[in-house]
């Protein structure tokens, strides 16, 4: 069975994605759209998690690493 493919054009997870926060180590806290970008290059090299946290980081990665990471900041909720 094909597992079902997820519309990375969704605005709703680039909400989710712009408020989430990082549940565990140094940033722990932090939302995801504020890590450093060199903390994403490091879990690129180690492999990101599992689950939809580590969905999440590749996708950040991704949008920090093609300079499009100031499309997430209107989205932050106050």
């Amino acid at each position: 069975m094909e597992k079902p493919e997820t519309n990375l054009f969704d605005p709703a997870l680039l909400i989710e994605l712009a408020n989430s926060k990082m549940p565990f180590g140094k940033y722990e806290g932090w939302l995801l759209c504020n890590l450093p970008e060199p903390y994403l290059v490091w879990f690129r090299q180690k492999g990101f998690p599992k689950g939809k946290l580590g969905t999440q980081l590749a996708a950040l990665h991704e949008i920090k690493m093609n300079g499009l990471d100031y499309l997430l900041r209107p989205l932050i909720k106050k």
